[in-house]
């Protein structure tokens, strides 16, 4: 997750370089369930309104928990599915914050009725992530069911009512990203504190789907507004924090805004923030476990198994670098190939999504096929140019301009 806000603050309040101490833990999100009573277009889990066997009881839940608690992992995301279709999650969800874990739901939102709500709050989540993927008729679409929008709004302002973090999370495809402008329009209307933009991964319905990713021209409009209404929120002391993921390119062409906007010395001091966060984290800052109770590099990676959490402690599996898979996600710099290997930024998106370039190539460190910048861009001479690859407009024409719009 690149945390766009919080390093364009570093512009106008810089902090000094935070350095990591001790072996990272992975923020953990954990698939507790495959239900779901929607059906979206994009989902990882390819999850559907019924019973799935084999899911991890309350017993095994709890079990894992205490070893995630003892573990000191940094925040804990309960994911499904639709996580509130389970019977236990809230009961799962108490006992986190129990153990004084950063606890946050990935909810569709629909379920959240005022009931539910008052036991989000009285839980005390720490954050509550909901999705919309369109406005109305286009996020019903998107996600296979009418209504759908008006019941994930409610959720929205149901938790706004009882003080809950709450913030929105938008898949952009090509189907949607039309509707960028609007939903963040309807975020700073509805006074939600997040807005989170993910770029569409080939995982699960999703990389059915991928024909509907974005073209490169399209994202890099999209990040244009994002960081025009960063940037204003910042500088203006707005409260609305942008996030995006899934693309760690967004970083490099952040960065870039950042040399054609500031001085040198800026530049510099933004670049050794990103690097200290170094980009996609799947494997060393992430994990995920699934409704089984495996686990995985990341929510994406359901098709590559590390090892089960009904075998071995989550502690013991993650420490445990026999995995090659896990070894290499952790290798500074990672065993990167093609433009991605030869990227002068690597070192700031940490490779990008390596679960696309398996999907597409069957080799996970290849280069990254949604990376949106040109060859000139990421500092690559001639000769490591790709055949056949789009040309793309240099970074210059994209100074801040209040006046820009979203085309």
């Amino acid at each position: 997750m690149f945390r766009l806000s919080h390093y364009m603050k570093q512009l106008v309040a810089p902090t000094p370089v935070r350095q990591r101490k001790g072996p990272v833990r992975p923020v953990v999100i954990w698939n507790l369930t495959r239900r779901c009573n929607l059906k979206c277009r994009h989902c990882y889990a390819v999850a559907a309104d019924h019973h799935f066997p084999g899911e991890l009881t309350t017993q095994e839940a709890y079990a894992v928990l205490d070893d995630l608690a003892a573990f000191n992992i940094p925040a804990l995301i309960l994911s499904g599915g639709e996580p509130l279709s389970r019977a236990d999650t809230l009961d799962i969800a108490r006992r986190s914050k129990a153990h004084g874990l950063y606890t946050a739901l990935s909810t569709n939102g629909t379920p959240i009725s005022g009931a539910v709500a008052d036991e989000l709050a009285g839980i005390g989540f720490d954050y509550v992530g909901i999705s919309l993927d369109g406005i109305g008729a286009t996020n019903d679409w998107f996600r296979g069911q009418n209504g759908a929008f008006d019941a994930a709004l409610a959720g929205v302002r149901e938790c706004q009512k009882r003080d809950i973090k709450v913030g929105l999370r938008f898949t952009m495809t090509n189907d949607n990203a039309a509707q960028l402008p609007d939903l963040l329009a309807l975020a700073e209307r509805e006074g939600v504190e997040k807005f989170y933009l993910s770029h569409l991964v080939y995982a699960g319905r999703g990389n059915k789907h991928r024909g509907d990713d974005t073209d490169w021209t399209v994202t890099r409009s999209a990040m244009e507004l994002l960081i025009e209404r960063a940037w204003q929120a910042v500088s203006e002391g707005h409260e609305l924090e942008i996030v995006t993921g899934n693309n760690d390119t967004d970083a490099v062409f952040f960065l870039q805004w950042v040399a054609a906007n500031f001085s040198p010395e800026q530049v510099a001091h933004v670049r050794r923030h990103l690097e200290a966060w170094g980009g996609n984290s799947s494997g060393l800052g992430v994990a995920n476990i699934d409704t089984q109770g495996v686990v995985h590099p990341d929510t994406y990676w359901s098709d590559y198994s590390i090892d089960s959490v009904r075998k071995r402690p989550f502690s013991t599996i993650w420490q445990d670098l026999s995995d090659p898979m896990l070894a290499g996600l952790r290798m500074q710099p990672r065993p990167l190939k093609g433009r991605c290997g030869a990227c002068a930024y690597k070192s700031v998106c940490g490779g990008n999504t390596r679960i696309r370039a398996l999907q597409l190539t069957g080799d996970p460190w290849e280069a990254d096929p949604a990376c949106y910048l040109s060859d000139q861009e990421i500092g690559l001479d001639e000769a490591m140019s790709h055949a056949g690859r789009a040309s793309l407009t240099p970074f210059r024409g994209i100074k801040h301009d209040p006046a820009h719009r979203f085309t």
